[in-house]
C-alpha cells in the first residue's frame, strides 16, 4: 500500500511538472508578454503583432514546429528521466530560469537575452541613471567572445582605480567571465554599497587585478565648457533618461556666454535611448530632415524626421572613436548626412541594430530583442560597419584608452578647435 501511495505521488508529481512546462512553452509561443519599455520615437505598439511573431519564429527556428509540440515532448520526456534516475537535489526554479536563457541564446544573436527578475530590475536601474556598482560600461565582443571596457564613468569607483577604456575584463572575485556571460558579469559588479569587488582585467597582454569599493554611481551624462575662440564644448557620456534636456541646457548656457561654434564630443560613448539621441539630433538638423530609418523582421521601413526648427545655428564638429556605438552613431550620421557638421577622429564601433525590452506574463522577467536595424538617413548600413570621420585622427598611442586626456596630446581635439577657428 505504501508503495502504491509513492507511486501515485510519483505520478502526479510528474504530470504537474509536464504542466508547467506546457504552460511556460504556451506562454512564449503565443507572445503573450507586455512591453516593458521602447523606444517611443519609433511608435512600437504592443498589439502590432511584431513581438508575438518574434517569439513565434523563435519557436519555429528552434523546433521547426511552430506550435512548440516537439519542444513540449522533449522538455517532458527529460523531466521524467531525471525523476526517474537522478540522485542529486533537483531546484526546479533554476532549471527553468537555464532553461528559458538557453532557449533564447540559441538564436545566436549576442543582444537577444532572457532576463531574470533580477536582472529586469538592474536594467531599468541603469536606464533611470542610477545605481550602486564599479561605473563601467562593458561590451560584448562575439569576435573573441570577451567583454570589453567601453566606457568609464568620470569619477566612478572604476575610474580612480585606473581601469581604462579598452581593457578586457577576465575575472570578477577570481571567476573568469566569457563575453557570452556580459549580462552575468554586470551584475556580479554591482552589489551593495561600500563592498568590495576585485575585477581582474588584461591590458596589452598582461593581467591587472582592481580591488574596487562599490559606490551609488549616477550618471552626469552631459558635461559642457567654453574654450578659446568662442568654442563651446558638450561631451555626453551616455545617452541615460533626461540626456536630450541636459543637452540643451548645456547649451543655452553656453549660448548665453557668447559662443559662436560647438564640438559634441561622443567619444567612447556606447550608446543607450534611442530617443534621446533623436531629441539632440532634432535639435541641430532642419525641420523635416530624416533622422533615422529603421527596418524589422518584415523588412517594414520606418522613418523618424525632424519635427522641429533647430536651435543649434552654429558650426559643428562631433568628436568620435572606436568606442562611439549605437545612439552615438545615430546622432553622428544624422549630423553628418543632413548639416555642414564635420567628424573627427577613428571609425565608430558599428552597432546598427536597436533591442526592445518586454516583460513576460509574470511582469517580472523579460526579453531583450534586437527588433529592427537601423540606416543613416542615406540609407547607408552601419551593424560592424561604423561610420569614417571626415578627418581620422589618432589619439597618441600612450592616451588610448583614457577617459581625460590632457589637452596637449588631445589629437582629435585639438583638431576640431583648429576646424573650427
Amino acid at each position: 500500500m505504501e508503495e502504491k501511495n509513492k507511486n501515485k505521488n510519483s505520478f502526479y508529481k510528474s504530470f504537474i511538472l509536464v504542466v508547467i512546462t506546457a504552460l511556460i512553452t504556451c506562454i512564449l509561443t503565443t507572445g503573450i508578454i507586455y512591453n516593458c519599455f521602447l523606444i517611443k520615437r519609433l511608435g512600437v505598439k504592443k498589439d502590432d503583432g511584431g513581438i508575438g511573431s518574434a517569439v513565434n519564429n523563435v519557436v519555429s527556428t528552434l523546433t521547426g514546429n511552430s506550435n512548440g509540440a516537439e519542444l513540449d515532448d522533449k522538455l517532458s520526456n527529460i523531466k521524467r528521466k531525471l525523476e526517474e534516475v537522478y540522485i542529486g537535489d533537483v531546484d526546479e526554479d533554476k532549471m527553468v530560469e537555464g532553461a528559458l536563457e538557453g532557449y533564447v541564446s540559441a538564436l545566436g544573436d549576442e543582444y537577444t537575452e532572457y532576463l531574470t527578475e533580477k536582472e529586469v530590475k538592474s536594467l531599468m536601474e541603469d536606464v533611470n541613471g542610477s545605481y550602486v556598482g564599479v561605473g563601467l560600461y562593458i561590451a560584448y565582443n562575439s569576435n573573441t567572445n570577451e567583454i570589453l571596457v567601453a566606457g568609464v564613468i568620470e569619477d566612478s569607483p572604476a575610474n580612480k582605480a585606473g581601469i581604462l577604456v579598452g581593457d578586457i575584463i577576465k575575472k570578477i572575485d577570481g571567476v573568469e567571465y566569457k563575453g557570452e556571460q556580459l549580462t552575468e558579469a554586470s551584475n556580479k559588479m554591482k552589489g551593495q554599497e561600500g563592498t568590495k569587488v576585485k575585477v581582474t582585467v588584461e591590458r596589452d597582454g598582461k593581467e591587472l587585478s582592481f580591488d574596487i569599493i562599490r559606490e551609488k554611481i549616477k550618471f552626469n551624462c552631459v558635461k559642457s565648457e567654453k574654450l578659446e575662440d568662442g568654442i563651446g564644448y558638450i561631451k555626453i557620456s551616455s545617452f541615460d533618461g533626461g540626456c536630450a534636456d541636459d543637452f540643451k541646457r548645456a547649451y543655452n548656457d553656453l549660448k548665453t556666454q557668447g559662443i559662436n561654434s560647438l564640438i559634441i564630443d561622443l567619444r567612447n560613448n556606447g550608446g543607450g535611448l534611442v530617443d534621446q539621441s533623436l531629441d539632440i539630433a532634432e535639435m541641430i538638423v532642419p525641420k523635416g530632415s530624416t533622422m533615422l530609418i529603421t527596418k524589422d523582421n518584415k523588412n517594414k521601413e520606418d522613418v523618424s524626421t525632424s519635427r522641429k526648427e533647430p536651435i543649434i545655428n552654429v558650426p559643428v564638429v562631433i568628436l568620435v572613436n572606436d568606442y562611439t556605438a549605437s545612439a552615438s552613431e545615430i546622432l553622428t550620421a544624422a549630423v553628418k548626412e543632413n548639416t555642414n557638421a564635420k567628424v573627427v577622429g577613428i571609425k565608430t564601433y558599428g552597432k546598427g541594430v536597436i533591442q526592445g525590452v518586454y516583460l513576460l506574463d509574470d511582469q517580472k522577467t523579460g526579453l531583450k530583442i534586437t527588433m529592427q536595424e537601423y540606416f543613416t538617413p542615406k540609407h547607408n548600413k552601419l551593424h560592424k560597419i561604423g561610420i569614417t570621420p571626415d578627418e581620422i585622427v589618432e589619439l597618441p598611442d600612450e592616451w588610448k584608452g583614457h577617459l581625460n586626456v590632457e589637452r596637449q596630446y588631445d589629437t582629435q581635439l585639438n583638431k576640431a578647435i583648429e576646424l573650427l577657428k
